[in-house]
Formats: C-alpha cells, structure tokens, sequence
C-alpha cells in the first residue's frame, strides 16, 4: 500500500461521510445532551470552587473558625472540594449511562453496519 493510502482515513475506517454523521439528528440529540450536562455542571463547580478561593483569601477569620477540635470551616470546605468532585463525577457516569451511551451504541452500530 503507498504512504496516501496508508494515511486516508476513509481506508482505515470506512467510508464513512463523517460530515454527514455530525449532521445527523441522533449525533445532533448527542451533543445537546452532552453539552446539556457538562456546562451547567462546569459552571457550578468552578463557581464553588472560585467562592472557596475567595474565601481561604479574604475571609481569614471565617475561613478559620473552630468546628471541632482542630478542625476548622477552611478544611470542612477544602475536603469538601473533593466531594463535590467525586459527586459530579457519580453523576455524570449516572447521565451517560442513561442518556448518552445508548444514542452513541446506536450511531456506532449504524456506522459499522450493525456489527456490534
């Protein structure tokens, strides 16, 4: 095989028309779903991120206030950083198992010709 061909990607998979599979209305439904969940998500958790930034430098007094023992509002909040991002994490295996991986298990067996 010459290097062109090597390099073609409709050689290695398929002859798909990869334009026309964006434009689909399962691709479409895909994105919108995706998108629906990520950025709404991602804005809230750099939110709560940021105010915890804000807060750890400008509000010492707050931020240090005794819960427990030594155990302080600064590293309730710190530790709950990754809480939260273990709860996004949980939720969004919980959205793509529901909503994403069967539109995608779809389009990809339409690709492969209902080979799965």
């Amino acid at each position: 095989m010459g290097t062109s061909e090597q390099h073609n990607p409709a050689n290695t998979q398929g002859a798909h028309n990869w334009v026309e599979v964006q434009d689909s209305p399962d691709f479409r439904q895909l994105r919108k779903r995706l998108r629906n969940f990520v950025f709404p998500m991602a804005g809230l958790f750099l939110a709560w991120y940021l105010l915890y930034v804000l807060l750890a430098d400008y509000a010492h007094g707050f931020m240090s206030t005794k819960v427990l023992g030594n155990i302080n509002v600064g590293l309730i909040l710190g530790l709950l950083q990754f809480v939260s991002t273990f709860a996004i994490t949980t939720l969004y295996v919980r959205h793509a198992n529901k909503n994403l991986d069967p539109t995608a298990e779809k389009i990809r067996e339409e690709l492969e010709g209902g080979r799965a």
